[in-house]
This record gives C-alpha cells, structure tokens and sequence, in this order.
C-alpha cells in the first residue's frame, strides 16, 4: 500500500483547495499553451456491454456495418490490444472507474444469496448489499475535482443502493438501469429515483443517446465528462422498429447499428456545438462476445473463446480514441493499453492526475495516443484475473496461461460442472498467434520463468484463491 487511503470527502476537498486549483489551472495552462490551446478537454467514454473484437466493420466484421465508429477510427486511433481488466461486468467497471484491478479494489467476487464467495458470484446481483466502496476516488471524482461537470448515462453495475449510486461517486447527474438488463427488477433512474419499472429497452439506446446529447449541450460552455455504459448488446437484445431487420448481422447485427447510429449522432453534436478540437471521445467494451448466447452473442474473431474466460476473446476489447489535432488521425496502436489506463490518462489530460496516496495500477497512456515516436506500453506485465483467480499474465507478446479447469472457462460451465477435467498451462506468442492455437511452453522455458516471476509478483500484491496467496495490496468492497 502506498500509504493510508484519505476519505473521497477529503480528496475533494483538497481538489477543490484554492491553492490546489490555482496549481492545477497553472500545470494545464502551462501544458496546453506550448500546443495553442488553454482549455481543457471534455471527455466522453461510450462503454458498450459484451461486445466482442469482431463487432466493429473497422475490426474486421463482414456482416456488421458501422460507418460512424469506423470514422473514429479513421479520424483517430485504433488500439489493437486493448484489454478489458475482466472478463465479466461489475469488475471491469470498477477498473474503468478506479484506475485498479478489481481485486485491489474489492469487486473482483461478490457474495452470494448465502453471503459466501464460493462459488463465488462475479457480478453483483439485485439482491446484492454491497458496491463500491465511498473511500474509492473514481475518475469522476477527480474530474469533478478539476472543475468538471459529470454525467453517467446508461449501465452502471457497481452498486444499486444509495450509498453506492454513481450520483455518490462524483457524477452530478444518472440516468440508466443500475445493473444488467437480464435482472428483475429494471428500473430506469434518473439520479436516485425510478422512473420506470420495468424499462422499455427496446427504446433503451436512443434515450440514451438523447440524454447523453442534453448534457453536452447544457454544459458546452464548460469542461465535461460524460460516461456512457450502454446495456446493449448484453442479451436479453433489444432494438427499436427504426433498426430492427436492418443488419446482415441479425439480431445482434441490429442492436451495433443502433449505437453506431448513437456514435454518430454524439460526434454530430460535438461538431456542431463547434467542440471537435476540444473533445476526447473513446469507444470500448466492459469484456468480450457472451458465445454461449450463440447468434444473440456476437463475435470476438480472431481471437480465442469470449466472455468469461481468460482467452484473448474474453478480455481482448476493441477500443477507438478520437481527438481531432492531437490524436494522429488513422493511426493504429499495437501496444497493451486497458481499461485501467483512463483514469490516470484523464486527469492528467485534465491538468491533475491520479490519486498519490493509494496504489493505481493503471498508468499514462498519452505517450501512445499522441503517436509519440518510440512509445511503448507502460506496462511491463498486464494480468488476467477471473474472479480472485489469477489465470494468465502478459508481457510484450508473450502471453504465460495458468492450468484451469473446464469449469474454471465459463465458456465451457454449460457442458462441464467438473473441477477435475483440467487445461494444461499454455505459453502463446500473441503476435504471431492471436488466437492462442499454438502452445510454447516447451519451447521457451526462460520466457515461462520470467513470466511466471511477473505472475508471483502479482499474487503476491493481489492474491490468488487458486494458490492460497492472500494479496498485501487489496483494499474492501463497500458494504450496505
């Protein structure tokens, strides 16, 4: 731990200090002045739910079109192997909006119904009593601190309680479903009343998108964040009249045309409100394809395997960054990036950054949008975590996978309800084999020693369940 965690109120505070603000304004000023601008840069984060790497006609769908994401693309970056911090919904959010693993921050394995973690639920549920914890800083919060105004329009899935509500971790304004669009009950909140129960979800994207617009427009004059987890296309699909039958994609196919059509009408509006130079705008998902759904799933091709395992398809998300005169337009990024990355990225971009008084694990990622020449990923190994299992750790192409059971795949928990049939460890080279066929582990013994030496560093900050390794790092969930 780096040192004891002040309280969010106290991070605050100390943000929104005179001193502190005049420090900050100073260190962006300076910053932005040496490129001819002084303000700073509203961001907007579009987080789709279960979309795999193949979903995107600018990742390679042959069914699939999405003329306005596919414009981002051309207009700006595209990250190749940018990673989810989980393979399913409420860690990789926390990781979104903490700057952490899961594990560190308490959300990686939430109680059951008994109040057990074993098996341990991954997802927080409507009958869960916890949620983020009020001592966590989310990026919201530290934004928020710098003067921004915030807003959360869609999913939000760290907590349906008061105490764990979006408008209790730095966003000014909610409006969405709490949680997956499978649960029951589905309200449909704006701030911390229902407005509807059960939501229309067949409408669901484009009332998002209409609010999304309104925030935009309200707060035009000033530096904003907005934070847009989509509900789609986690299953149960649903799509307007406007877009049902529409897609070669079916289905599926139909509900990513709808929030294309979202990601155009949002970049419109930037445009047209005469923003585009002045707006960060970032597209990617919380995990990969839910295969297991068959057609109503989507695709994570080439990449192995989907949602709930620790295969390239499960955690491997495609990402798209945009900013107009900053991010070189066309360009393709090559290099591990996460979702862990955009807190620490944000508010430095915002002329702050990061808290210093805990550990984040996330780091800077400016250096590879700004198409830096030479920039590498600042990571020198990135894990992956099911649960508080550690399965796999990466490093540069080599990808080290842990042995784990049938069982332990979730793509696989359908067919298989036995812990003994094993998968044996696995090395991949994940630039010559994206799609994990070929095992190295024989080959490269000195590539699984180093890797297996990352991975103990690991355990060893954040536990590992599957070893017994209870980690030296890790901080509590939010209790009710």
């Amino acid at each position: 731990m780096q040192g004891k965690p002040v309280t969010r109120r106290a991070f605050l505070g100390r943000s929104l200090g005179a001193a502190g603000a005049a420090a900050l304004a100073q260190a962006w000023h300076s910053g932005a002045a040496a490129q001819g601008d002084t303000r700073k840069p509203n961001f907007i984060v579009i987080f789709t739910d279960d979309q795999g790497y193949n979903d995107l006609g600018c990742f390679g769908s042959p069914h699939i079109k999405t003329p306005n994401i596919d414009r981002m693309a051309a207009e700006g970056m595209k990250f190749t192997d940018f990673y989810a911090s989980a393979p399913v919904c409420t860690p990789s959010r926390a990781s979104l909006m903490t700057g952490c693993y899961a594990q560190r921050v308490g959300l990686a394995a939430m109680p059951n119904k008994n109040g057990t973690l074993e098996p341990p639920a991954h997802v927080l549920f409507p009958y869960s009593t916890c949620g983020i914890n009020a001592d966590e800083i989310t990026v919201a919060e530290g934004l928020k601190g710098l003067g921004y105004a915030t807003a959360c329009v869609g999913k939000w899935h760290l907590g349906h309680l008061p105490p764990f509500l979006p408008t209790r971790h730095g966003f000014d304004h909610y409006y969405g479903i709490p949680y997956s669009n499978d649960m029951a009950p589905s309200p449909l909140m704006r701030d911390e009343t229902v407005l509807e129960e059960p939501a229309v979800q067949a409408a669901l994207t484009e009332r998002y998108t209409e609010e999304a617009i309104q925030f935009i427009s309200a707060n035009k004059d000033r530096p904003f964040f907005l934070y847009l987890p989509h509900n789609m296309p986690h299953t149960p699909l649903h799509v307007s009249p406007q877009f049902s039958g529409k897609s070669a994609g079916g289905l599926y196919g139909d509900v990513i045309e709808c929030i294309d059509w979202s990601v155009g009408r949002i970049l419109d509006t930037v445009k047209g409100l005469g923003l585009d130079e002045h707006t960060v705008v970032i597209f990617t998902s919380d995990n990969g394809p839910w295969l297991v759904k068959g057609e109503d799933g989507g695709f994570a091709a080439p990449l192995r395997a989907g949602k709930g395992t620790t295969y390239e398809g499960g955690m491997r998300v495609p990402c798209i960054m945009r900013w107009p005169g900053r991010i070189p337009a066309g360009s393709v990024c090559a290099e591990v990036a996460s979702t862990i990355d955009l807190l620490p990225t944000l508010t430095k971009l915002a002329g702050g950054g990061p808290p210093e008084d805990r550990i984040i694990d996330g780091k800077d990622l400016w250096p590879l949008m700004s198409g830096e020449a030479g920039a590498v990923s600042p990571h020198e190994a990135f894990y992956y975590y099911f649960g508080q299992e550690l399965h796999a750790v990466r490093s540069g192409p080599w990808k080290l996978k842990f042995e784990t059971s049938l069982r332990g795949e979730d793509i696989y928990r359908a067919a298989y309800q036995r812990d003994d049939v094993k998968i044996p460890p696995a090395l991949y080279n994940l630039r010559t084999d994206p799609g994990e066929q070929k095992n190295l582990y024989n080959a490269h013994p000195d590539v699984v020693e180093r890797l297996s030496a990352l991975a103990d560093r690991a355990r060893e900050d954040l536990g590992d369940s599957r070893t017994g390794a209870v980690g030296k790092g890790l901080r509590a969930m939010g209790t009710a």
